[in-house]
């Protein structure tokens, strides 16, 4: 009997080695169901974990034949499961939310930042995000995003986003996983996102996971909220220029939920009867700019759910002006417009226990207009007319799937395929005109260009032990654009090895290859940039990063970053001298110059995500250089944007529930720009007698000729501002009321917009001139929740 026992056992140890369980679910807010993204969801007996995707799934296998689970996520209480028994066991955790964080067993357990794999990657709470201190008390990301290191922006106000040298149209900004080609409203003082109706944000600005592809500089990853399924909730605000309002809650059950959120400025009802008065009836300026956001889910089944989500948005601007003469009557209108459509139908499919799929249709759009009409009429009949629009955008349709695969704890594989028609319409210019005996109607300027995107990767995020873990992957995308096909194979590797519990050692190289430009006009302060293919003359812009950096978790409470960073880019255009963006018309690709560019420098970043106190300090030091063939004598120069030092520091404090005050400091060194050093009047060939000119005369004739010894050659003032704010928070039956007022530019500091030359006849000498545009701004919102 006892050998037969005995046969048993040594019968089932291969069984019992090899006995696994597997653990699976999505993680939510406990009160709105709302999915939480990179929850972490660690195994305190195994020492094993793993971090929801960016749908609140995630799985787990181990070798184990139990589990003491331990779920966490910034700004929630965790909670503890405890699961035993080999097999599959699914569950869904809803943590509960709290204001003020500080307890050891979330501090302990949580996904800190020395273990993550990923480097270069800041993730930003929400509610982090709406408490800094805004322009006129407009919450904006991505001017929340400018105050990290490793980021430049641009002019006073402005929201372009420059990282690691880089330059707007190498962002590839993400909205529920579908490209937003322009993200600047009036004119890039604000971005195009609500912060009500956002979930999730998160940067990557180097190391770049094999999943994303086609830009070269960041990935700025956003996901709306996919709305309450236990309630209806509101939330809004009224302030100075704007307001908003976001709805959201289950259709019938909880299995279908909605949020819409809309936003929408008032300066044009504000404007338009002043200027309307101030003309005495015969002149109105006007502008607006609005924002929707809507989202329906359905759960079908623990396996299936469907989503469809979609952005609106649209800037407008427009001037009217009316001349009357007895019975003669002229008309004048001019506008602009420019905005974006996004939309995404995704369907997650949970293949196995251990696999998870996204497939998602896409369709984007962004459309730029600037036109002019002008009318005559006489005794109420028409005698002439005359009208011109300039057109460009760019449209995409897109298929893509995503596959998550965990076959154990120590593998976290991902891969995936993606495919997107582009359609570029990059600059047509149509005129229309009628008098007497004669009409006018043509179109000409650059044609539509038809292009096919494809990409696939793989990425496998690998524990090799305790100490080592490694994130590597293969992208691999083509472009097709007048027959001629565009191949690119991108490795990615990141690294890190743990020091300690507390601290590890990162490495990452990426490749990055992008096959569409952005042409940008420097000298003009609308959105005039054009999207554009790749061509048979035009190749792939194409960057090689590397970096290294060093990670440590200080009292639970504080995440130290440091890193050092090395890019260079190649093949990317900029328009010649001269050249600017109606000169298109005939042919972009003879308008423009190839160059290769370089940046490098370190990044410091301390960040404090939980308790009273939160926010982050950064600090970078960097340069960035171009250089063009023709540009320059085809020597290197500095980026308009290369900045040596920046530094962004912001706080945020809860002096009680009633009560939250937060501020921001920024300063960082001048833009560089171009100034000329010799300035002369080309007088002979106009005025042979020019030598019997005074010096005023001379200095004043318009056709003078700049002399330049150096592109950006000249720094602007260094920037520095202050901006603060403070929240009141009063408990209503119905809800919250939050009165928020904020400052900014506390200190009135007159920063430069752009700097420009004027000559002083009385002195005969050139002086230099600075256009200031915010001095101190105070601003008063009323935000409420219900």
């Amino acid at each position: 009997m006892t050998k037969k026992i005995t046969l048993f056992v040594v019968l089932l140890l291969p069984f019992f080695s090899m006995a696994q369980i597997t653990i699976n679910g999505y993680v939510t807010d406990s009160i709105s169901g709302e999915k939480l993204i990179g929850a972490t969801i660690y195994d305190i007996d195994n020492k094993e974990g793993t971090v929801t995707n960016n749908f609140g799934f995630f799985t787990l296998t181990m070798k184990s034949t139990s589990a003491n689970l331990v779920i966490s996520y910034v700004g929630y209480k965790s909670i503890n499961e405890k699961i035993s028994g080999i097999g599959v066991h699914s569950i869904n955790v809803g943590l509960p939310s709290s204001r003020l964080l500080k307890t050891v067993s979330i501090n302990a357990n949580r996904n800190q930042i020395q273990q993550q794999t990923q480097m270069s990657t800041v993730s930003i709470p929400i509610e982090q995000i709406k408490k800094v201190p805004a322009l006129f008390g407009e919450t904006d990301i991505l001017k929340v995003i400018q105050l990290l290191p490793g980021i430049s922006k641009g002019n006073e106000g402005s929201s372009g986003i420059y990282v690691r040298g880089g330059s707007p149209d190498q962002n590839l900004i993400l909205l529920d996983g579908v490209p937003v080609y322009n993200v600047n409203h009036l004119f890039g003082f604000f971005s195009v996102f609500n912060g009500d109706a956002i979930n999730n944000v998160q940067l990557v600005k180097g190391g770049f996971p094999a999943r994303y592809g086609g830009r070269l500089s960041s990935v700025i990853d956003i996901n709306m909220k996919e709305g309450n399924k236990n309630k209806i909730h509101g939330e809004g605000g009224i302030g100075i220029i704007a307001s908003r309002l976001t709805l959201e809650g289950p259709i019938k059950n909880k299995n279908t939920t909605f949020i819409i959120s809309g936003r929408r400025t008032y300066v044009d009802l504000l404007t338009r009867p002043i200027s309307y008065l101030a003309s005495q009836g015969k002149a109105s300026v006007g502008y607006y700019f609005y924002d929707f956001n809507a989202k329906i889910n359905h759960k079908f089944s623990d396996k299936d759910r469907l989503f469809f989500s979609s952005y609106l948005g649209k800037d407008v601007f427009s001037a009217n002006s009316t001349d009357e003469y007895l019975n003669n009557k002229s008309e004048l209108k001019f506008y602009l417009k420019w905005g974006n459509i996004t939309s995404a139908l995704r369907w997650n499919h949970l293949i196995s226990p251990k696999m998870f799929v996204n497939t998602t249709a896409t369709y984007s759009r962004y459309k730029f207009l600037i036109g002019a009409t002008e009318k005559s009429t006489q005794s109420g009949i028409t005698t002439s007319s005359f009208g011109y629009d300039y057109l460009s955008g760019i449209n995409d349709i897109g298929l893509k799937s995503d596959f998550d695969y965990s076959p154990n704890s120590k593998h976290q594989i991902k891969f995936g395929a993606n495919w997107v028609y582009h359609t570029f319409t990059p600059g047509i210019n149509a005129f229309k005109a009628a008098d007497t005996g004669f009409n006018l109607d043509t179109t000409f300027g650059g044609s539509k260009k038809y292009t096919h995107e494809a990409y696939t990767y793989i990425e496998d995020d690998y524990t090799i032990n305790d100490k080592i873990k490694i994130n590597g992957g293969l992208h691999l995308s083509g472009f097709l654009v007048q027959q001629k096909t565009y191949q690119s194979l991108q490795p990615r590797i990141s690294g890190r090895y743990l020091i300690n519990r507390n601290s590890s050692l990162k490495l990452s190289y990426c490749e990055m290859t992008q096959y569409i430009h952005l042409l940008s006009n420097a000298g003009i302060g609308l959105p005039t940039d054009l999207w554009l293919p790749v061509t048979k003359n035009v190749k792939p812009q194409n960057s090689q990063q590397a970096a290294i950096g060093y990670a440590k978790t200080v009292k639970e409470d504080y995440e130290v970053s440091i890193e050092a960073y090395y890019k260079s880019m190649k093949n990317l255009i900029e328009y010649k001298n001269g050249a600017n963006f109606f000169t298109n018309a005939i042919d972009w690709e003879s308008q423009v110059t190839t160059g290769k560019g370089t940046s490098y420098g370190s990044e410091f970043l301390i960040q404090k995500k939980y308790g009273k106190l939160t926010g982050w300090i950064g600090y970078t030091l960097s340069w960035s250089w171009r250089t063009f063939a023709n540009k320059n004598n085809g020597e290197k120069y500095p980026y308009k944007y290369d900045r040596r030092h920046d530094v962004g520091i912001v706080a945020s404090y809860q002096i009680s529930k009633k009560i939250d005050v937060s501020a921001t400091w920024v300063l960082a060194t001048g833009n560089a720009l171009s100034l000329p050093n010799q300035r002369y009047a080309d007088l002979i060939s106009l005025y042979p007698n020019a030598s019997n000119f005074s010096s005023i005369q001379k200095s004043s004739i318009l056709n003078s000729i700049e002399s330049f010894d150096k592109l950006n050659n000249y720094r602007m003032p260094v920037y520095h501002r202050m901006d603060a704010g403070i929240n009141f928070h009063k408990q209503k039956k119905w809800g919250e009321l939050v009165y928020n007022i904020s400052v900014y530019n506390l200190y009135n500091r007159l920063n430069a917009f752009f700097i420009y030359q004027q000559t002083n006849y009385q002195t005969n000498t050139v002086e230099l001139k600075k256009l200031v545009l915010f001095p101190i701004i105070p601003s008063f919102t009323i935000n409420f929740k219900f």
